[in-house]
């Protein structure tokens, strides 16, 4: 059976803190940053690129940055992986530029870190959707024009466009006053455009929609989780953590979230073993 044309593992709001601090003082991030590091390069899968969205330190403080930086690139080197970042509202531009990328490699206005990819046909474009001192989101009219240039022509495997803050609702109130403010003005650029998906996080929460007819999906935090269904007048944070793999096929762009949490396991048999199963099952059927 043919696999995907090409697959992103998105890793979003991984909160990496100082050695000896946790978030919250309770989530070891930079352990759960490793956990799924460690599965990703044991696993065998092919992955094209990593993509962090945001939220990638908890202050933005440098010694958290290249924490982060001395797990993911030694991961994405035994992955043969293309690591792309994009900013969040808790980090620091300065710091994120000097730690994690040149302040040379970024195509987009001087003043934000907007980013363009090329892999396999596949074009990932970055936007840096945040504002120094806010935590919603927003665009700048510079951004958005030069988004539109990028987009005047169509990649050959289509456009994943990544950014920290989600264009859709919250069903968590608090959440929903801190999105990208304005949305219209991102989905009247996308309209008519080659994006097959826009990945976000900042949520904490997993979720999809979509805007101008291309799907959204926020993916699943690596440092805590927001409870969507608290108690009424309660906003909770709970334990667990996850990512998204992000598979193209074809024209197609699938998302699925990926449990990290530590579980038990149900079953573990051979994948050659199960679709011979469901072989043997359809010629019955037949």
């Amino acid at each position: 059976m043919a696999g995907p044309d090409f697959t992103v593992v998105q890793l979003t709001d991984t909160h990496i803190r100082r050695e000896g601090e946790t978030v919250h003082g309770v989530v070891d991030t930079l352990a759960n940053l490793h956990t799924v590091l460690d599965r990703l390069v044991k696993s065998g899968q092919r992955i094209d690129a990593l993509v962090l969205s945001g939220d990638l330190t908890d202050d933005g403080d440098p010694e958290a940055y290249r924490r982060l930086r001395e797990a993911v690139v030694p991961a994405a080197d035994a992955l043969g992986a293309v690591v792309i970042y994009a900013m969040g509202n808790h980090d620091d531009r300065e710091a994120f530029v000097h730690e994690l990328i040149a302040p040379t490699s970024s195509d987009g206005p001087v003043d934000s870190v907007d980013s363009v990819f090329d892999i396999g046909g596949v074009r990932i474009v970055v936007l840096d959707s945040t504002t120094a001192g806010r935590h919603d989101g927003r665009l700048e009219p510079s951004q958005l024009s030069w988004l539109t240039d990028v987009l005047a022509e169509p990649a050959p495997g289509g456009t994943i466009l990544v950014l920290h803050h989600p264009p859709i609702p919250s069903p968590v109130t608090s959440v929903d006053s801190l999105r990208l403010q304005h949305s219209e003005h991102l989905e009247a650029v996308l309209a008519g455009s080659d994006v097959g998906m826009i990945l976000c996080g900042h949520a904490h929460h997993t979720s999809s929609g979509s805007i101008a007819g291309i799907p959204v999906w926020v993916g699943p935090a690596m440092s805590y989780r927001v409870d969507p269904i608290p108690p009424v007048g309660r906003h909770r944070g709970v334990v667990g953590f996850g990512f998204s793999r992000i598979d193209v096929f074809g024209s197609s762009f699938v998302a699925t979230a990926v449990e990290a949490t530590p579980t038990a396991t149900v079953y573990d048999e051979s994948m050659q073993d199960i679709l011979d199963k469901l072989a043997a099952l359809s010629l019955q059927a037949g």
